[in-house]
């Protein structure tokens, strides 16, 4: 009987890899009571994922990768720094970008250069500059709305975000008294513009009515901000006296995850039909990594992409290499989330 040649090892790696996975074996050990029940794994459908996710249309651009940079800040010297990396990012990974509220370019050009970051993250992507509601609505009614076209212009924006805060601005020390609902300002601007529009919160969400509402007017798109992320009341309230936080803190526990406000857009589409305006949707507010967008993105029955705030942020005030690093791993995350991890 021949004897069973030895086949030499070529590949360098083997030894130590093998050592590794000795040491690392007890620590590697999993309790079943952390299983994500989300998720169907299927090994046995499908080979590891492409260099490259699909492209596909998002606000009327082309997009490589399904994540939106959620309005942060602005205004100040830190925030030239970090949007100049957030922008550099969207131009390499091909993401588009909500800059934080642009108010204080409604009436001079001091600090905008915190805010001109079209040349950074190009014409091929979505750029949206920000204002809140307080002063959309004290802009529409004083007729100077136009100052919002000249906001866009010499920013070269796509359009224009309207953050929705009067939770923020009840508890902001410093706050805008809101005169009107929301809704019928909106409503007013959309019939006297030819910009487009995003409406967001800032941290609670929207509910049912509010998202019905919504979802009937012609908007390029609604984020959710919802719930579970970075909470603009908490903010003001933490900027305040402790006896302030001990009374309305109960306040921030109110609103709406993303999770249920993709239920409750899933639902109203069913019962508006033809009467839907705006079909597409930003899901940001607790999207802590590429499972939670994949889930979200996947059990919406509209198109959508995720959106990631206080996240970019830690990274981007840190260097852009950093940045970098982790948006690198969020995309390669997604391409294996798609290629084995159903959604249930």
């Amino acid at each position: 009987m021949d004897k069973i040649k030895h086949i030499p090892n070529t590949d360098p790696t083997v030894e130590e890899r093998k050592k590794d996975h000795i040491q690392l074996a007890f620590q590697s050990q999993v309790e079943n009571a952390f299983i994500d029940h989300r998720f169907s794994y299927e090994p046995m459908l499908s080979a590891h994922p492409a260099e490259k996710l699909p492209s596909f249309h998002f606000l009327g651009k082309e997009w490589k990768t399904p994540i939106w940079v959620s309005s942060m800040t602005g205004g100040t010297e830190k925030a030239y720094f970090i949007n100049a990396n957030l922008a550099r990012a969207c131009q390499q990974f091909g993401m588009g970008m909500g800059l934080g509220s642009c108010r204080v370019l409604l009436e001079n050009d001091e600090r905008i250069k915190d805010f001109d970051f079209r040349k950074i993250i190009g014409d091929d992507l979505p750029f949206y500059a920000n204002i809140g509601i307080a002063q959309l609505e004290t802009l529409v009614a004083s007729r100077q709305t136009k100052k919002i076209d000249v906001l866009i212009d010499k920013l070269q924006a796509d359009g224009i975000i309207i953050h929705v805060n009067p939770l923020q601005e009840w508890l902001q020390p410093e706050g805008d008294k809101i005169k009107n609902a929301p809704i019928h300002t909106i409503r007013q601007f959309l019939e006297n513009t030819n910009q487009k529009v995003i409406v967001k919160e800032v941290g609670q969400g929207f509910g049912k009515e509010s998202l019905r509402a919504l979802m009937q007017m012609p908007l390029a798109a609604i984020e959710f901000a919802a719930h579970g992320g970075t909470n603009f009341s908490k903010i003001e309230l933490l900027r305040s006296s402790t006896e302030k936080l001990n009374i309305y803190n109960a306040i921030t526990q109110i609103g709406h995850s993303a999770e249920e406000m993709v239920l409750l857009v899933n639902e109203l589409n069913e019962e508006l039909g033809s009467k839907m305006e705006c079909s597409q949707f930003i899901i940001s507010g607790g999207v802590k990594n590429f499972l939670d967008g994949h889930y979200l993105m996947g059990k919406l029955n509209d198109f959508s992409v995720y959106g990631q705030a206080s996240t970019l942020l830690k990274y981007a005030e840190k260097s852009y290499e950093e940045l970098e690093q982790y948006l690198y791993y969020q995309i390669e995350g997604l391409k294996l989330a798609k290629a084995f991890f159903k959604i249930k």
